[in-house]
């Protein structure tokens, strides 16, 4: 490849709505001509058509190298070109400076109809532009129809929303309770202390004009304590009646006894309007709607009259009281006035609702369902409030309060997780079973495929994200419009770029768009859609559901018991294991399926969140699978790994996912008092100096050991993505810091990892002996590859790369040839199969593409392609419920997708042969 040695121009790109100068390039920076012009980008509704309502959406799309300046502006026009009102910002650059990702919002209600286009263009202003004032106390936002105060200190976090002059909402916080007990251990005395959430921060992240952004930083506090921090961002669009508020909160306390109970979001809503025009609202499952008045005028032994029993059940303002039946109306105070609402989903498949007169009474079952859209309304004729959170039953246990909605001021919480559910109990599953040294704990990985240690699963770190929606309303939605507000809540509308415009763009390294057109190609894509429909539906059969386990899958299956491994070891959570993340994301790339986007993003939030470690001794780090998201004691950068958020955050320019990978920038450093490696060789031999051990002792300070693979490349991941977004020049430095350093190593890749020096980037180790491990490249290792032969002219790291590619699954003399070792650690060929791809398309060699489709097929270490004729359906007594089964692990799984998909891309065209 021709090495350029020209500088580029200074870069400006639109960040958040700053501008950003991006410094000149290095010479090992590949300068490419400019790809096929793509003047405007197709965009579309991830469900394929237009949703019923939308509050304002923002999305993500990716512009081919060279075809977008900086500073460029965008316009988004309907299928008819009619103007729809837009923001933009650039989320990341290409090495020359131009774009490579813009992010875009659209106000509430934009009917951009069933497609609509983005492209260079005066984008049109919105009918209400967003206003956004901070003063000295507080941050003023109006959207059009309502004016947000959000505090900049104290409890309160909204402190109101007005419509006009009329106060809709109030007082919006945080509420946290925990016990010091767990439940059921026989303990006599429990003591339960509530918190509050108190604001520490309060910062304003974008003004408009369509979109604006507050991020609101603070802690639970309460008897003298502070603890479980939190960021939650708020969303404003131009237009909207709402906000959406998305809210990260980390397990900070000792999980011996810190038993947390109820979590929510709590405020108060002004009540104006009589009692039975007072009005309660919740969602049940698909558009069903629960509606009914605070004074009920219906079922009453005496008829008030047929036009107020209508009125009061659509919601609307029943006619005067003189027209109302008299024996009715000088009746109303014996009428009970229902204040307390209480929707209860402690599981994935059934709520239940209760209310009460009020405080001190009994409550009275009024009526159940299976899974509730998770939304709820108080309020009337003269105004309300409904609120609602995304994944309701999802994340189980979970609740939906309304209390004192007889009096002046009707309160609601929305428990994200429910304090009538069980108390959080995180504590390690075990006593240590013996394992008092390393040599005992490997014996028990070998058996049970756990790497336990004692004091290592811990949960303190680990945090959780939750999606809310607030609406301030003028009055009480029609049921038609309440069950479209469900809607959005369970289901948020999206837009996302056409896949075939994701593919040409050139991002995300090597994938290609589905093609079925011969044989072969179709076997495989049959087959890669079995077993995304296969895991798809395991969540549910299986019920994966769940507070801190939605969004993960199970690692292996007991075929003998018919039930994934969840007890077993390093055989349950699979804490992406051989990158899941990945094969669904680039599944979902080829194809723009809606469920899979929905899947893999839920997934995202989970591995993201639950399974890294966010403060603490592992803060950067991940956990390795296990029988807790946090139980094993194996923590490394594969699992925190930015490569698996990457997709999701430029599709979306979530914010939230963009401080996780921000946060992982300097996760190297966690590996100074973390040693992956600390048990390697520990036996029982070795304590009568017979075994092998490996030590610490040949790093010099500063040093830290790092594999190429699983540690180094998962670093790039998030080191790649902040010189992107920023073009902060520390960052690509570091990437070719690596890259040069393993180059230039006697063994290169095949060292498998070296000495690393934290300062400067570079890989100082030896590197003159071959360590293979079948683990080195399938977390990311190829994908990242990928992006960086794209992004850097590095001809001496290529080789480095390819050689490793060429050989890893080559016959064993070849291999002893080419490294001058013998090849052990080799496993997982068909997965692998995918690196003697990659170095085909490099060098340019048939045989090597053959060499990889009969890798790919033979099945080895992986799965064959007759999946689906081998899936059964076991019902019986041998199981609880009808189950499915194939014989696939989530490992074989990921890795055949991902091998199929890559192969297809790098070596489509000799799949025949």
């Amino acid at each position: 490849m021709a090495v350029s040695r020209r500088d580029f121009l200074a870069r400006t790109a639109l960040a958040g709505g700053a501008a950003l100068a991006m410094p000149a390039l290095p010479a090992q920076a590949k300068v490419r001509r400019a790809a096929p012009a793509l003047v405007d980008a197709p965009i579309r509704w991830l469900d394929d058509a237009p949703p019923a309502r939308h509050d304002g959406l923002t999305w993500g799309v990716p512009w081919p190298r060279g075809t977008k300046r900086a500073n460029a502006a965008f316009a988004m026009r309907d299928a008819e070109g009619r103007p729809v009102p837009v923001q933009s910002w650039t989320t990341a650059t290409w090495p020359d400076g131009s774009i490579k990702w813009t992010a875009h919002a659209i106000p509430a209600g934009a009917a951009p109809g069933a497609t609509a286009r983005i492209g260079p263009g005066r984008a049109a202003a919105p009918a209400n532009a967003i206003r956004i004032a901070e003063q000295a106390d507080g941050i003023e936002v109006s959207t059009g129809p309502v004016q947000w105060r959000i505090a900049k200190g104290g409890e309160n976090i909204i402190l109101s929303a007005h419509r006009g002059t009329t106060e809709m909402l109030r007082n919006i916080g945080l509420v946290a309770t925990a016990q010091d007990q767990p439940d059921g251990d026989g303990e006599e005395t429990v003591t339960t202390r509530a918190y509050r959430g108190r604001i520490t921060r309060a910062t304003i992240e974008q003004r408009g004009p369509v979109r604006a952004v507050v991020r609101v930083e603070g802690v639970h506090g309460g008897g003298g304590r502070d603890w479980l921090p939190f960021s939650l961002r708020l969303y404003f669009h131009a237009g909207s009646d709402g906000v959406r508020v998305v809210h990260s909160f980390i397990f900070d306390g000792d999980e011996h006894r810190d038993f947390i109970r109820g979590l929510g979001l709590t405020g108060g809503v002004p009540m104006r309007d009589l009692p039975y025009d007072r009005h309660v609202r919740f969602a049940g499952s698909g558009d069903g709607v629960w509606g009914e008045a605070v004074q009920p005028l219906t079922g009453l032994r005496r008829d008030p009259g047929k036009p107020f029993r209508d009125a009061q059940v659509a919601g609307r303002k029943v006619p005067a009281a003189e027209q109302m039946a008299p024996a009715v109306r000088n009746a109303l105070q014996y009428v009970p006035q229902w204040g307390d609402f209480t929707l209860s989903q402690p599981n994935s498949d059934g709520f239940a609702i209760t209310k009460r007169t009020k405080a001190g009474h009994g409550w009275i079952e009024a009526d159940a369902g299976g899974r509730a859209n998770g939304l709820g309304f108080v309020g009337g004729p003269a105004g309300g409030a409904a609120f609602g959170m995304h994944d309701f039953w999802q994340r189980c246990p979970v609740r939906l309060d309304i209390r004192e909605a007889h009096t002046d001021t009707a309160g609601f919480t929305l428990w994200y997780h429910s304090p009538d559910a069980p108390a959080m109990d995180l504590r390690f599953y075990h006593d240590g079973l013996g394992m008092t040294d390393h040599a005992k704990e490997n014996e028990g990985l070998d058996v049970t495929y756990e790497d336990y240690e004692h004091g290592w699963g811990t949960p303190h770190g680990i945090a959780r994200t939750t999606e809310f929606m607030l609406w301030a309303l003028a009055e009480t939605p029609s049921r038609e419009a309440f069950a479209a507000m469900a809607g959005t809540v369970a289901k948020p509308p999206r837009l996302v770029p056409a896949p075939a415009h994701l593919h040409a763009a050139g991002v995300f390294g090597d994938w290609s768009l589905p093609d079925r057109s011969t044989p072969a190609k179709r076997a495989i894509e049959a087959q890669n859609d079995f077993l995304l429909r296969f895991y798809r539906e395991q969540v549910e059969q299986r019920r994966w559901y769940g507070f801190w386990h939605y969004g993960d899958v199970m690692h292996t299956y007991d075929a003998d018991r018919h039930v994934w491994r969840y007890d077993i070891g390093g055989f349950a959570w699979d804490n992406s294991e051989l990158s899941p993340d990945l094969w669904l994301w680039y599944s979902f790339l080829r194809s723009g399926d809606a469920q899979l986007f929905r899947m893999a993003e839920a997934m995202t939030r989970h591995t993201g969140e639950v399974d890294v470690y966010h403060l603490g001794r592992f803060k950067g780090l991940g956990t390795r699978h296990g029988v807790q998201h946090w139980s094993d004691s194996s923590k490394q950068p594969r699992v925190s790994n930015a490569i698996y958020r990457r997709i999701y955050y430029y599709l979306t320019a979530d914010e939230r996912v963009g401080d996780l990978m921000r946060d992982l920038l300097e996760g190297d450093r966690a590996l100074v008092h973390v040693d992956i490696g600390r048990k390697i060789g520990a036996r029982r031999e070795a304590e009568q100096g017979n075994g092998a051990t490996v030590s610490a002792s040949a790093l010099r300070p500063g040093e830290v050991g790092l594999s190429f693979g699983t540690s180094w490349c998962s670093l790039v991941g998030a080191w790649l993505t902040e010189w992107e977004r920023t073009g902060n020049v520390r960052w690509r430095d570091r990437i070719l810091a690596g890259m040069n350093s393993i180059a230039a190593l006697p063994k290169g890749w095949f060292a498998g990892g070296a000495n690393f020096d934290l300062a400067t980037g570079r890989f100082t180790g030896a590197g003159d002996t071959v360590s293979i491990s079948h683990l080195n490249s399938v977390f990311g290792a190829l994908e990242i590859n990928s992006e960086l032969f794209d992004l850097f002219d590095v001809p001496a790291y290529e080789k480095a790369w390819l050689d490793y590619c060429e050989a890893y699954n080559a016959p064993a003399a070849e291999f002893a040839a080419k490294t001058g070792a013998n090849p052990r650690g080799r496993n997982l060929r068909q997965g692998h199969s995918r690196l003697t791809a990659f170095a085909a398309k490099h060098r340019s060699s048939p045989a090597l593409a053959k060499r990889a489709w009969e890798e790919f097929f033979s099945g080895d270490a992986g799965l064959d392609m007759d999946v689906a004729a081998r899936a059964r359906r076991v019902t019986g007594p041998a199981v609880l419920k009808p189950v499915d089964e194939a014989p696939v692990s989530t490992n074989g799984a990921a890795q055949w997708g991902l091998a199929a998909i890559q192969n297809l891309a790098l070596v489509g065209e000799a799949v025949e042969g």
